[in-house]
């Protein structure tokens, strides 16, 4: 890994900056990019990018990646061994909201990638997908053969367009890809629209706790630090891959409530609503190939990582608890 020259995109995002930070501890040199937009409460980008700026072997420059004049300079006057393409818009709800912001960035953004790595001869890119792609009749544990055409919202369509885009450069080109699907990430520093994130907060402050549906609905959740190693290990050659990185447990909403109840030592105060329609009801990855391609096994324990996002809000909890929650 010494001296590779990376550049990750969504450098201040949840799970940008922890692969920044993995990839800087493997000796890598490392460009961040990342437009800084208030889709969600910027506190917590200005916190991550904090951790990151100052240290040897990494740059950051603000740009948007669907801005294709701004990014050819960076191309051009950097030769990059490979990009990790994690910047994005990110949540469900939003993408039924607003769909034309998903294509921009999340579809065109991928586009303008894959054409400065043409033209300035990358050899290696990441694209980051969601387990969201698998829509409404995955099988559980769902593995990367399952149908991914008919996607339940915007969202999970843009990151679609990303993955067939990145396959036709592959295929026209010759560059090396690898599509990684997320599956429920979590973390200290996380988005506050994931359930985790909120859920802390909530409970901590004694405010009603939101669940849409009866709570029954399931997830497998991964913690960050897993996500990270496994994409800096998807950075192999491989041709065209698609390949899960997800959490190996998986738990009910209802049951998460009471492991946080326990961690935080406060009773929730649960406030059922309707389901939303785009969400889905449960998620869980078949991660045989990643075993089998990539070496990899997730290593956090949904407790320990649990123990972790909690210690971490308690201990920054004087600016986080006053994070935007939309």
């Amino acid at each position: 890994m010494n001296e590779k020259r990376i550049l990750v995109t969504g450098a201040a995002g949840f799970i940008g900056a922890r692969i920044c930070d993995k990839l800087l501890e493997k000796g890598a040199q490392v460009w961040g990019i990342d437009n800084l937009n208030a889709v969600y409460d910027q506190r917590l980008k200005t916190y991550r990018l904090g951790q990151l700026e100052g240290r040897p072997g990494f740059a950051f420059e603000k740009i948007d990646i669907s801005d294709y004049d701004a990014l050819t300079p960076l191309f051009q006057e950097n030769q990059f061994d490979a990009v990790i393409n994690i910047a994005g818009v990110p949540g469900v709800r939003l993408s039924v909201e607003n769909p034309w912001l998903f294509l921009e960035t999340n579809t065109k953004g991928a586009l303008n990638l894959l054409e400065c790595c043409r033209h300035t001869r990358v050899a290696k890119f990441i694209q980051a997908s969601t387990s969201s792609i698998y829509g409404e009749f995955a099988p559980h544990p769902t593995p990367e053969t399952a149908d991914s055409d008919h996607p339940l919202q915007p969202y999970a369509a843009s990151k679609k367009g990303a993955e067939a885009m990145a396959h036709a450069y592959h295929y026209l080109y010759g560059l090396d890809v690898t599509i990684t699907r997320f599956f429920t990430v979590y973390g200290p520093a996380g988005r506050p629209d994931m359930a985790i994130f909120r859920f802390i907060k909530w409970i901590s402050e004694g405010t009603p706790l939101k669940v849409n549906g009866d709570g029954n609905q399931t997830r497998g959740f991964t913690y960050v630090d897993d996500i990270a190693e496994g994409t800096i290990l998807a950075l192999k050659n491989v041709g065209f891959e698609v390949i899960n990185l997800g959490g190996h447990e998986s738990i009910s909403i209802n049951d998460l409530i009471r492991e946080l109840e326990k961690l935080i030592g406060k009773k929730a105060i649960v406030d059922y609503q309707p389901i939303f329609k785009a969400d889905m009801l449960s998620n869980l990855a078949d991660i045989s190939k990643a075993r089998m391609l990539l070496d990899w096994n997730p290593t956090v324990s949904l407790a320990e990582g649990l123990r972790r996002t909690v210690d971490w809000y308690l201990q920054e909890q004087s600016w986080a608890k006053d994070i935007r929650i939309d």
